[in-house]
């Protein structure tokens, strides 16, 4: 796959939803089609006890952001789906937690590097995704132009409500799945909505409190930035707001993130240490880079540095190790760089040592300003 597909909508969650599903309709349905294999292979689960499972997370839905339910809804009538259809997949990270015991957790590597750090004087975030590489074949790059609230562009899987992105207000997000002891599958607000209220945000104080808010069905990371310079690390365990651990970059400006908890407050058992024993190698070594290049990192340094094969093929750079069940391996899916300053971003369709960098202008979607922001205030 030399590049990932560019969808646009606009309009209210509804309409965005139809859009969506109409115009990404096989990708929607070939992600389902992939999670369905996924839970029958590792829990013996039907697609009825998927379906069954999700529905329990539809209260904190409704109670966090009710217009997501809409939104889901307008997908599934666009791809003509049924709406629970669409619900599995996007509270898919909670029914793996109560499924499959936690065997199946993605791997990914996150950067931010704020104003003092780069040559350009730009904040950029950038991210590897790491899953199972057939879920290349769902990813799309979205452009959203919202009626209400900021417009936003994410690097998804078709028919989930974001991952990593950035938003018209300034607000930029990378992600990593984390695990811990209390990552059980019990209802609470889903990892990929909270993704979506992130990119929801008009400042990074909405940002944070999309987190923080509601109680969490699941642990995961959130590296949250501001084209103004400034950044946020969230590692966040199932929970309310008692169960959040922050961090920030350091005088160089620069803060790496993988996929276990770094934060000294952490008090929980964190199984992505056993689940995923690449974590502190990953990190170490992107802290390595990015240490290195202090002052001058520029989106071809970070494109180098996520290109990386130290400790091959649990590297950066994630390849499919041949020793492992071919179901069972994982792969770097995606890589994505962004220049929130330019709001520009860079995406390559799979492993970035080899695919090419595809970059988007997304400067005229993104020139919306915040709905609060006084006439002839900057933010």
């Amino acid at each position: 796959m030399s590049q990932f597909p560019h969808f646009r909508v606009s309009g209210s969650a509804p309409e965005r939803g139809r859009q969506l599903g109409r115009q990404a309709a096989g990708q929607i349905r070939r992600s389902i089609a992939i999670y369905r294999d996924i839970f029958a292979y590792y829990a013996g689960w039907s697609w009825e006890r998927v379906t069954s499972h999700a529905e329990l997370y539809r209260p904190a839905i409704e109670a966090y952001n009710d217009q997501y339910l809409a939104e889901i809804a307008g997908m599934a009538d666009g791809a003509g789906l049924e709406p629970v259809d669409l619900l599995a997949i996007n509270v898919r990270t909670e029914i793996m937690f109560a499924a499959i015991a936690r065997q199946a957790a993605q791997e990914c590597t996150a950067i931010v590097a704020l104003p003092e750090a780069t040559a350009s004087g730009h904040t950029f975030l950038a991210q590897n995704w790491d899953w199972k590489p057939q879920m290349s074949e769902t990813v799309i790059v979205l452009e959203a132009e919202q009626d209400q609230g900021p417009n936003f562009v994410t690097v998804v899987e078709a028919g989930l409500l974001a991952k990593c992105g950035f938003n018209s207000a300034g607000i930029g997000l990378v992600t990593n799945a984390l695990v811990t002891d209390q990552d059980q599958g019990q209802p609470g607000v889903p990892y990929h909505v909270i993704l979506r209220g992130i990119l929801d945000a008009e400042n990074m104080t909405d940002a944070l409190a999309a987190i923080t808010g509601k109680p969490r069905a699941s642990a995961a990371n959130y590296l949250i930035a501001h084209r103004e310079g400034s950044a946020i690390n969230v590692e966040a365990a199932p929970g309310d707001y008692s169960r959040v651990f922050l961090d920030f970059p350091g005088d160089q400006g620069t803060l790496a993130h993988t996929n276990h908890f770094t934060n000294s407050n952490f008090n929980l058992k964190d199984v992505a240490l056993w689940n995923g024993p690449s974590s502190p190698f990953r990190l170490q070594r992107m802290q390595q880079f990015l240490k290195r290049g202090q002052g001058e990192l520029t989106r071809g340094t970070l494109q180098e540095y996520l290109g990386d094969h130290h400790n091959y093929p649990t590297a950066i750079c994630r390849h499919q190790d041949p020793r492992v069940e071919l179901v069972d391996r994982y792969a770097t899916v995606a890589s994505v760089i962004m220049d929130l300053n330019r709001q520009t971003m860079w995406v390559a369709a799979g492993s970035p040592c080899h695919a090419p960098f595809q970059e988007s202008d997304h400067s005229a979607l993104l020139a919306k300003e915040p709905s609060f922001l006084e006439p002839g205030l900057a933010q």
